[in-house]
């Protein structure tokens, strides 16, 4: 069976993702392409460093292609947000990434985006899903790719330098150049190493890089940026004695942060930096968005600046939806993705640490630094994330207890709430607790937020006895 979550649709390389299933989306996709009028108009397509990611999207490309469906085919692997900047830019109906962003080397999968650029909603995923479900190999038809190129339905493009230079007309390259910080770039064996050492040699940074080589098997380890992956970069960044150390994942479209100390940043204090920055120094004005299971110091920022927080459930549309309703300054999540107004509508690992650069050059100030101004303003608040593998049957068991019967642990301290949004989150007057399904994974993870590690290890360790999680 072919599932779309929160991120697309993720699958293991020869269980679930094989070139059977592949052609089934493309089908179903372009079938929908066909009813909607919009197959003349085409979709943008490209492909990261993953096991069999260009050979995947050729043989969905050779399906759209038989359904006289124009692509754009990016020739080379590339960034998830370029391909999502690129539909924006030629006003495509529809976008197509072959990436499984940070999961495990044995994953790979398909993220769709609409108009705009946008991840595509649920009710997109779920009726592209259901059709590509109902396709049978039979009545798919292809085009060989060779053929398709020459009869002009398979284009080859290359937008990188568009978005590239969109990301430096909306950075400060003149405080940059003044600062020249010293920079080590960790691209985890993914796909931003180009455009990162474009963007910041543009702005005369002394950039050193680690992991840059193509390994499908990203040195053995999760291409998430998190402080048990990251510690080849904290080592290098002492090493060269760098401002900061910059890390994205598989397909670019996450962040990781070191200071200049060698510590690992949080996802959750670089998304509370930028907003506070944006607010501040560079003069904007507006909410920010966050998933429920992302740091309240963005509302305790928004609201000493008059501003507010929307909470939204987890999965990057809710955010982009909700930046454009409310004309949020930023939005982001606990796993190392943001996104910025007048930027695309998606998450994007290359602009964000773009200005992350420029928050540094413009402040003068060390990273930690500024982390510590951030907690003596605003007060400490500090997370715990843990995750466990899942079965079926333990899956029913848990959202049984939890989100059909509505039970909850005896915690030592009040709730103000219980939200059911997304999972089930508790609200404490100065904390929370979340647990919830992985949309892209078979795993249950809980993550809480409180004054201390301790009290967020507490949190955590509360919930997962509760549904007897070892």
């Amino acid at each position: 069976m072919i599932r779309f979550g929160t991120g697309g649709w993720r699958a293991v390389i020869g269980d679930e993702f094989t070139k059977a299933n592949i052609r089934r989306v493309a089908a179903a996709l372009a079938r929908r392409m066909k009813r909607e009028g919009c197959a003349e108009e085409g979709l943008c397509v490209g492909y990261d460093r993953r096991f069999l990611s260009r050979e995947a999207l050729i043989w969905f490309c050779e399906v759209l292609a038989g359904e006289g469906v124009n692509v754009f085919f990016v020739n080379m692997s590339c960034p998830t947000p370029q391909i999502m900047f690129t539909v924006r830019e030629r006003k495509l109906p529809y976008g197509a990434m072959v990436t499984a962003s940070h999961n495990p080397a044995i994953w790979n999968g398909i993220k769709l985006f609409t108009a705009g650029g946008r991840d595509a909603a649920q009710d997109v995923t779920e009726a592209v899903q259901e059709e590509a479900n109902r396709i049978s190999p039979g009545e798919i038809r292809e085009m060989d790719f060779e053929a398709a190129k020459a009869a002009g339905i398979i284009r080859i493009i290359d937008p990188r330098d568009a978005y590239l230079d969109s990301i430096l007309r909306q950075v400060n390259t003149d405080a940059i150049r003044e600062r020249r910080p010293r920079i080590v770039l960790d691209p985890m064996f993914g796909v931003s190493l180009t455009g990162l050492l474009t963007i910041l040699y543009s702005c005369r940074c002394d950039i050193d890089v680690i992991n840059d080589r193509h390994d499908a098997f990203f040195g053995r380890h999760l291409p998430a940026p998190n402080p048990e992956t990251l510690v080849d970069l904290q080592y290098a960044v002492k090493e060269h004695r760098a401002d900061v150390g910059i890390a994205t994942d598989g397909d670019a479209d996450r962040l990781g942060i070191i200071d200049e100390k060698g510590a690992y940043i949080t996802a959750n204090e670089t998304l509370a930096l930028l907003y506070l920055y944006l607010l501040e120094h560079k003069k904007w004005k507006g909410p920010a968005v966050r998933n429920i299971a992302t740091t309240h110091m963005l509302d305790r920022i928004a609201e000493a600046h008059g501003e507010r927080c929307v909470e939204v459930p987890v999965g990057f549309k809710h955010i982009s939806a909700a930046m454009e309703k409310y004309e949020a300054v930023i939005g982001g999540e606990s796993s190392g993705g943001l996104t910025v107004r007048g930027h695309i509508a998606g998450k994007d690992g290359l602009y964000a640490a773009s200005l992350l650069v420029e928050m540094l050059s413009v402040s003068g100030k060390p990273l930690s630094a500024l982390v510590q101004e951030l907690y003596e303003r605003y007060g400490e608040m500090h997370s715990a994330e843990y995750d466990w593998a899942l079965t079926p049957e333990k899956k029913e068991e848990i959202h049984r207890l939890v989100m059909t019967d509505r039970k909850l642990p005896a915690f030592d301290r009040p709730a103000d709430r219980v939200s059911y949004l997304d999972g089930c989150k508790v609200y404490f007057p100065d904390g929370w607790v979340i647990i919830r399904f992985s949309g892209t994974e078979p795993r249950i993870r809980i993550f809480a937020e409180a004054p201390s590690v301790k009290e967020a290890d507490t949190l955590v360790r509360k919930m997962a006895d509760f549904v007897n999680l070892p």
